[in-house]
């Protein structure tokens, strides 16, 4: 990309959504320099770009971490693949393109907790600032932003059938996921252009990519920060075997990700005292919460085989089906191979006594045993749901001192009884819609976890068997002001001047629904508050918001 100086005013870690917005905006000022450093590299693997093609994205070297969990007691000693973005865009790049913001209620619970501004009233202008929605301005929804939300471009009987199931069940059917209330069913709307995959690359760095205060990095691995007198300083790192220090005037911004920015804390000596110790890393600062408080969406994958129609698993199989798929896209990007992962969405409560929606759906037409492997040969269709709200809590943490050793990532899923309480009400619920009469023309046989299963020991048991990770990690790098907290509400790391974490990792709590588009919500509350210390700040953003498109 570009040349490297060794001094710039801000230096980003992590070239993910949060890491591209950030750029974007702080470069807008022409009299500060910007370095974005990113691990992986650049987006240009076609597959990135092709929807479907995120199958071909996870579990490849190239674009994927390819991390895994420790063994997890509680999925019957499972160790679970951990996906997380390897290239410019990070995980906007492999993920399941889903625009979603989660419930007004989880904003407001931060702002309960101490955390002054991160109130829905306060956000929501910040989701509609960067959003570039396919129906333009509304209360709601921004149509000036740069972040693409259009309506998929292909669907199928099987999932129009279980939107009727659901609604047969009493959820209502909705259009719209993203007013504050997600509950009911209804299409996801994606993060797409025109039938492409829309990453945060192409969304915050291709249009200022000339900018010359702005100079981007791949291949930079960094190893931890130079920490004087309690201030960031530098960034150590290596590109193409060579160690560099990058300086930062004002500020070092962290956004790698709720696994690495523990990590890069950890290394430069910022976090708890007895593992620093044993790993023979001096304490710079002792910050007991860093890597703790790990939270993420466990899915319950149930798999049911259908009859009297198609799925993608017969069109995928099939050479002539692969044919029309490559064919059909060619020709106007719609089909097979513009799908999201994920087509239907649902948020419903797991019992009428949760305050809103806790359980989320991601149906999709197809099946399989696990990412990375091929489809069945059957027709079928999964109903993935997840708890929105896991009381489970876990750890990341790194595992040596050497930046290349993968870290320590557990889970500790379904650790707590309430979790394995609202699974087995998930399966149930699931059972329920898939048994109502619009579905019943296709003969639904359930598959997995299989319906003998029926005692509630027995669905503890199923959930344990089928669960797997939706690819939601956050919290590892806490926002609050209390002994386990990381970052303040300005996300300045508690502590120490001159860093700030600006990623998914400060969430105190998880969102009721995917976390990309809230991390680029972060991102942009974070750029908010470093540039109203700039007095230019009205005349920058004003640059910022213009139309992209």
């Amino acid at each position: 990309m570009s040349s490297a100086q060794s001094t710039y005013d801000y230096v980003i870690v992590g070239a993910g959504p949060a890491g591209c917005l950030l750029a974007n905006r702080l470069s807008a000022d022409p009299t500060v320099s910007v370095l974005l450093l990113e691990a992986g590299g650049r987006d240009n693997y076609p597959w990135i770009h092709i929807p479907v093609g995120y199958l071909f994205c996870i579990g490849n070297p190239r674009t994927d971490w390819c991390f895994k969990t420790e063994a997890q007691p509680g999925l019957k000693g499972r160790a679970l693949s951990y996906p997380r973005g390897k290239v410019l865009g990070g995980c906007s790049s492999i993920n399941g393109m889903i625009y979603m913001r989660g419930q007004a209620a989880d904003y407001d619970g931060w702002a309960a907790q101490g955390n002054a501004g991160w109130g829905w009233k306060d956000v929501l202008p910040l989701f509609r600032q960067s959003e570039n929605h396919y129906a333009g301005d509304s209360p709601t929804h921004g149509g000036k932003g740069e972040w693409r939300v259009e309506l998929q471009r292909y669907r199928w009987p099987i999932l129009d059938a279980f939107r009727s199931a659901a609604a047969q069940c009493g959820v209502e059917t909705v259009d719209d996921f993203n007013a504050g209330d997600n509950q009911g069913c209804g299409y996801f709307q994606v993060n797409q252009r025109g039938g492409i995959r829309w990453n945060s690359a192409k969304a915050f760095l291709r249009p200022v990519l000339k900018r010359p205060n702005l100079t981007i990095l791949t291949g930079v691995r960094v190893d931890r920060l130079n920490v004087d007198n309690g201030r960031a300083t530098a960034v150590n790192a290596s590109l193409e075997g060579q160690v560099e220090l990058y300086t930062a005037r004002r500020e070092i911004l962290l956004s790698a990700g709720a696994i690495g920015s523990p990590g890069i804390l950890q290394r430069s000596g910022i976090g708890p005292r007895p593992l620093l110790e044993r790993l023979g890393i001096t304490v710079q600062h002792e910050l007991p919460g860093v890597g703790g408080n790990l939270q993420d969406h466990l899915q319950l994958r149930l798999i049911y085989q259908v009859n009297n129609t198609r799925t993608l698993n017969q069109v995928a199989n099939s050479l002539w089906g692969k044919l029309g798929m490559g064919l059909r896209y060619l020709y106007d990007r719609s089909g097979p191979l513009a799908m999201a992962p994920s087509q239907l969405g649902a948020f419903i409560k797991s019992d009428p006594e949760q305050p809103s929606a806790n359980l989320e759906y991601h149906v999709q037409p197809l099946s399989l045993d696990r990412f990375g492997e091929p489809l069945h040969a059957f027709p079928a269709f999964t109903a993935s749901v997840c708890n929105l709200r896991p009381k489970s809590r876990g750890r990341v943490d790194i595992r040596s001192a050497n930046p290349d050793a993968p870290p320590i990532i557990d889970p500790n899923y379904l650790s707590d009884p309430e979790d394995l309480r609202v699974a087995a009400q998930a399966i149930r619920l699931t059972r329920r819609i898939v048994d109502a009469p619009a579905l019943r023309i296709f003969k639904p046989s359930e598959y997995l976890p299989g319906s003998a299963m029926e005692t509630q020991a027995q669905l503890y048991e199923a959930a344990s068997a089928i669960g797997t990770t939706i690819f939601h990690p956050v919290g590892t790098c806490r926002m609050g002001n209390g002994p386990q907290d990381v970052v303040d509400a300005t996300l300045r790391v508690h502590g120490i001047d001159g860093l700030r974490v600006v990623d998914a990792s400060i969430m105190p709590d998880i969102v009721s629904g995917n976390t990309c588009t809230p991390t680029l919500m972060i991102a942009e509350k974070a750029a908010q508050m470093i540039l109203q210390a700039t007095p230019r700040v009205e005349e920058i953003t004003r640059q910022y918001a213009q139309p992209v498109f």
